[in-house]
């Protein structure tokens, strides 16, 4: 049988009983990865207003680690683009997620990959 990753490390026994769909989600919330996935797919579904349209074509946030936002550009220009507004950038970020958990953007540039969203 097939193995996602991190699989065999469950902490938890799988059990025979039926549970609730609630019990489910209340699980995967309370598990890291959703935990730390949450913020940067709120700033992933805002992008637009938090950049702009036209930015939001060209860039995407890419992670949120340790208080640093990366953001991901389509091209130097963009990147440039991007740069020139980081300050703006993290404080409106940080009014969408309405804390204060970024402490600073980085910007990237990756032609391969498009922009989420």
């Amino acid at each position: 049988m097939p193995h996602s990753k991190g699989f065999a490390h469950r902490r938890d026994r799988r059990r025979e009983e039926p549970v609730s769909l609630g019990e489910v989600i209340d699980g995967l919330m309370a598990d890291e990865a959703f935990v730390r996935a949450r913020p940067i797919a709120e700033l992933a579904t805002h992008w637009p207003e938090i950049v702009g349209p036209r930015v939001a074509a060209e860039t995407a946030p890419a992670s949120l680690d340790d208080g640093v936002l990366t953001v991901r550009a389509t091209n130097g220009p963009w990147g440039a683009q991007a740069r020139f507004l980081t300050e703006q950038i993290r404080e409106r970020a940080n009014a969408e997620l309405g804390s204060e958990p970024i402490r600073s953007v980085r910007v990237v540039v990756s032609p391969q990959s498009p922009p989420m969203g």
